[in-house]
């Protein structure tokens, strides 16, 4: 069977094998940019409206606070500036409120989580029904169209290396949704040079059209592949980056080295992809507006937040959230650009002789579950401490066993509550990676530091 085969004919298979409806959201969000673009302004405004006045009727949270406030969603027809007249929605609300940021029309039971990375604070849950998260699997697939990539053309994705194997069921599903996305994992776990030689192993034996992956994980086999003078020119024709910062030195190394495309991505567990550039190594990121109405907030130290309402997920809709990320909101021909972002960065820490991306510990942490927040502190140069908040029913015993069956004498585990974490570094900001001391300091390794 060919690849255009398989994506074309059993991609729709499996959808509605699953009970879901992702191509017909796919075709509604394409339609929906084709409109002149005072229509779509008018529509989402209208969208808008719905989302506000929906959360006010069903959700315990909004309902409350619009009696506090005052406020009358029917001001929204008239004039969107009102929505300013509600306040922001920080992380610290939504972890407060929890299930009462829901809306009471769902079934509670079918709700799926996601858990927000912790980037730019403690981890937080989020809670999508099965209709919002096919809108965020939609525009996923298409922001992909907009690097040029066809179902039929193969993809890699990076993701983490477990250190056991996963159940069968588990392996069963993977794979049937690499097959229906053409897509072939590559797992990743230290950053030494061997494993990043394995890497670039396995992508000459892909070939595969484009990459999507942590912008920190390809800038590091940039730099092995130059100091190894590896031929690495046209290993791939695409990358997309997602999950960090992509910064100026990263994506000029990255081109440079594999000659390819970049393409940067920006999203959230909060919402999904909200934001993607357009055309190749360009910086300012298309936002989505079919999913998202964006805002930006000014915090009085001369930055800027970026703020969004979700338009999709009436399951928990988000008003006026915070998502602690800055950056710069403008218009370009009457569409909304994200540009100079600062926030999401993954340090790198070292156990033993290996470094790891703390993205990759976090990976496997919430695999382990009972986990509310961690934080990591280099010790010395070899030795790490990792700080645990349970969640109510976490099993310390288990959890402290597991993590020393991964990294043995060089990992040490303390159960903590949420106020012992640090916080750390510019605007004293949370980190999962602290130093304890200038020599430790040496030891959290920046991305940009050469690969030996």
């Amino acid at each position: 069977m060919t690849r255009a085969l398989i994506s074309y004919v059993l991609y729709p298979l499996v959808e509605r094998q699953q009970k879901r409806e992702i191509l017909p959201k796919l075709a509604a969000m394409k339609e929906f940019a084709q409109l002149p673009r005072e229509a779509r302004q008018k529509a989402n405004q209208q969208r808008l409206y719905e989302v506000v006045a929906t959360a006010g009727r069903d959700v315990p949270y909004y309902r409350e606070l619009f009696a506090q406030q005052n406020f009358d969603p029917e001001t929204l027809k008239t004039d969107i500036r009102y929505l300013k007249d509600l306040p922001y929605l920080t992380k610290d609300i939504l972890r407060e409120q929890g299930v009462r940021l829901q809306s009471e029309r769902v079934y509670k039971a079918g709700l799926l989580i996601r858990k927000t990375v912790g980037a730019t604070g403690p981890s937080t849950l989020i809670y999508y029904d099965q209709a919002a998260l096919d809108w965020t699997a939609a525009a996923n697939l298409w922001v992909l169209e907009w690097t040029g990539k066809k179902r039929y053309m193969k993809e890699v994705h990076f993701s983490s290396e477990f250190p056991e194997a996963l159940s069968r069921r588990a392996q069963l599903v993977e794979t049937i949704k690499c097959i229906t996305l053409n897509r072939v994992n590559i797992t990743t776990a230290a950053f030494d040079p061997q494993s990043l030689r394995g890497i670039l192993k396995k992508l000459k034996a892909e070939r595969p059209y484009g990459i999507q992956g942590h912008p920190s994980t390809l800038y590091s086999l940039a730099l092995l592949a130059e100091k190894d003078d590896y031929p690495a020119q046209k290993l791939f024709s695409v990358f997309e980056s997602t999950g960090e910062v992509l910064d100026r030195k990263k994506r000029d190394a990255i081109a440079n080295v594999f000659d390819c495309q970049i393409y940067d991505r920006y999203g959230n567990a909060e919402f999904g992809v909200v934001a993607h550039t357009e055309f190749d190594r360009t910086r300012n990121l298309r936002v989505l507006d079919y999913i998202v109405w964006p805002e930006i907030r000014a915090t009085g130290n001369d930055d800027r937040e970026l703020v969004f309402t979700g338009l999709t997920n009436a399951a928990m809709p988000l008003i006026r959230y915070c998502t602690g990320d800055l950056g710069e909101l403008i218009q370009v021909d009457g569409e909304f650009h994200i540009t100079n972002i600062v926030g999401r960065i993954h340090d790198m820490g070292t156990l033993g002789d290996r470094s790891y991306p703390t993205h990759y510990i976090q990976d496997l942490l919430d695999r382990l579950g009972g986990i509310d927040e961690f934080q990591l502190e280099q010790k010395t140069p070899e030795t790490l401490t990792l700080r645990i908040v349970l969640q109510p029913g976490g099993n310390p015993e288990q959890i402290q066993q597991r993590v020393h069956s991964w990294w043995g004498a060089n990992m040490t585990v303390e159960f903590v509550t949420l106020e012992s974490l640090k916080r750390q570094g510019w605007r004293a900001k949370f980190r999962h990676l602290v130093s304890s001391t200038a020599e430790s300091e040496d030891a959290i390794q920046s991305v940009d530091t050469p690969v030996n």
